[in-house]
């Protein structure tokens, strides 16, 4: 008889989880919301699925996604100079959450994966732990459902260091090579432009990390779609010329009215396991592995950790489920959530002089912005670079 394990939530991680764990074991997933009202909603955040997470949605037969957006490249400015557009080892994809989620959850019900539609409440939570043999906390930044202890060492912020402003709009011309395009401004922010797909296209995604307080830091009390055009338009003339010499005036716009948001995140990293009436439970994604979303990691370490925690459980598959597997897992992702957390905290802060040194490498040789690129795909690059002295050949 499979052993039976219940998913609360359908973020990356959940899913992820879902189409990897169904073969082995008998899985229930457990959504608040409806594939239609994950669709039809607000956006939740912005996305980047680098080459390694798109060879994991391969390795669980995920569904697949038009490349027309493809990110080939990284462009980094800082302040008003471009300096480089570093190459990727392998494309990238954004696909808008709402139609990358909804879709998925829709093929998960007609492949027979059972979903419960529900909120997770103290007194229905005690009810799954019975229920089932393991419960996986897959909540997202709205998490956790247990209390997994926080890691100190990796969580020194007890408040949100940027504030953060997202909109998915039509109306601005790609970049070439099409990629993301980070623009540091030292001591105000930084923004992101990232083309994305949608279920209406493509679109770019303009991601805005304000520190508080500073001249970015202007969308207080904005609340309708035409204020927040208005008021994104005002900052690209701004701060940002470059982009807003591509803005095509006849259809820039929103995608939809819901295509906007504002939020702020407090980093925090927990170790991703409790036992609970002697049970274990366990935690995936941004439930337990919460950092700023600076680094652009959050899709692609709920990714990672959902494929550990599935390889650890196949491992386990035929001994108990206590703390030992909970620590083996915990063994398994430590590592590279000690890197991107490291590195993401580090960028949160006055950015280290070696580090502008290394960027402004990068405008000079080829190579060097290559690797500088390759940050974001493989974020253990960017702990050898900035944490370990290691120079960029």
């Amino acid at each position: 008889m499979k052993r039976r394990i219940c998913i609360v939530g359908t973020g990356t991680a959940g899913l992820h989880l879902a189409y990897a764990l169904k073969k082995e074991f008998d899985v229930t997933v457990i959504s608040h919301r409806t594939a239609e009202q994950i669709r039809n909603g607000r956006i939740q955040s912005t996305q980047v699925h680098f080459g390694s997470t798109i060879e994991r949605e391969r390795r669980f037969s995920m569904p697949k996604w038009s490349e027309h957006t493809r990110i080939e490249s990284i462009h980094m400015t800082i302040g008003q100079q471009k300096l480089f557009a570093g190459t990727l080892a392998e494309p990238a994809l954004s696909v808008d959450q709402r139609f990358y989620f909804s879709h998925c959850l829709e093929e998960l019900i007609e492949r027979k994966v059972p979903v419960l539609f529900k909120k997770i409440n103290n007194e229905n939570l005690g009810e799954l732990i019975e229920e089932f043999d393991l419960v996986i906390d897959c909540t997202g930044k709205n998490g956790p459902l247990f209390p997994f202890p926080i890691e100190k060492d990796f969580s020194p912020f007890q408040t949100p260091q940027r504030k953060c402003i997202v909109g998915y709009f039509r109306g601005i011309k790609p970049l070439t090579p099409q990629g993301i395009n980070v623009t540091i401004l030292p001591g105000e922010g930084e923004m992101f432009e990232i083309p994305a797909l949608t279920d209406q296209g493509p679109v770019t995604i303009l991601f805005i990390m304000a520190i508080q307080e500073k001249r970015l830091d202007i969308f207080k009390a904005i609340r309708s779609s035409d204020e927040f055009t208005l008021k994104i338009r005002t900052v690209l003339q701004s701060f940002f010329p470059e982009i807003a010499s591509r803005i095509v005036e006849e259809s820039f716009a929103l995608n939809d009215e819901k295509g906007f948001l504002q939020t702020a995140i407090t980093p925090v990293i927990r170790k991703p396991y409790t036992i609970i009436q002697n049970k274990l439970a366990v935690g995936c994604g941004d439930s337990v592995f919460l950092n700023d979303p600076i680094t652009g990691q959050g899709c692609n370490l709920s990714s990672y950790c959902a494929e550990k925690l599935y390889e650890t459980l196949i491992e386990f598959k035929d001994e108990p489920w206590n703390s030992q597997l909970g620590e083996s897992y915990w063994d398994k992702t430590k590592p590279l959530v000690k890197q991107v957390t490291e590195w993401t905290n580090a960028m949160t802060m006055p950015m280290p002089e070696h580090v502008i040194d290394q960027i402004l490498q990068g405008s000079g040789e080829q190579a060097k912005a290559d690797r500088i690129a390759g940050w974001f795909a493989d974020p253990s690059t960017a702990y050898q670079d900035i944490f370990q002295g290691s120079k960029i050949q």
